[in-house]
């Protein structure tokens, strides 16, 4: 297993998290929010166990605060400080990683049953930043 700090660890889970919030609120709905939680965490528990393991430890992720924009720019660089992270430490683990994380925001997407533009284009945002 890999060794990572807390704070790696932190961003790794924030990041993975944080994009799943990105894309879920890419298109708001109160009931849909459930559904696409729920979609999410398969895609996580699907993981390698390492990765697996990172997601499930260490409780609730924090999200950011703040406006609409600010949350997007700061989980959009955790996510590429989250694959720096990997490429240093943990290189084997770096396109599982990106691999997850673009499962989770597919599934989050397709939780209520079609994938609108705003979603598309909040996963092609987090593409870039994890480098997929």
């Amino acid at each position: 297993m890999t060794d990572y700090t807390d704070d790696e660890r932190k961003t790794l889970r924030d990041a993975g998290f944080g994009a799943m919030m990105l894309v879920s609120q890419a298109d708001p709905g109160f009931f849909a929010m459930f559904s696409e939680s729920m979609a999410g965490a398969k895609a996580l528990a699907a993981a390698p166990a390492e990765l697996r393991d990172l997601f499930k430890s260490g409780g609730m992720p924090s999200m950011p605060k703040g406006g609409a924009a600010e949350v997007e720019s700061t989980v959009l660089g955790q996510l590429s400080q989250a694959v720096q992270i990997l490429q240093a430490k943990a290189p084997q683990d770096v396109q599982a990683y990106k691999d997850v994380v673009v499962a989770a925001c597919d599934q989050v997407a397709q939780a209520k049953g079609g994938v609108q533009e705003t979603e598309t284009a909040m996963i092609a945002k987090v593409k870039a930043a994890i480098g997929a």
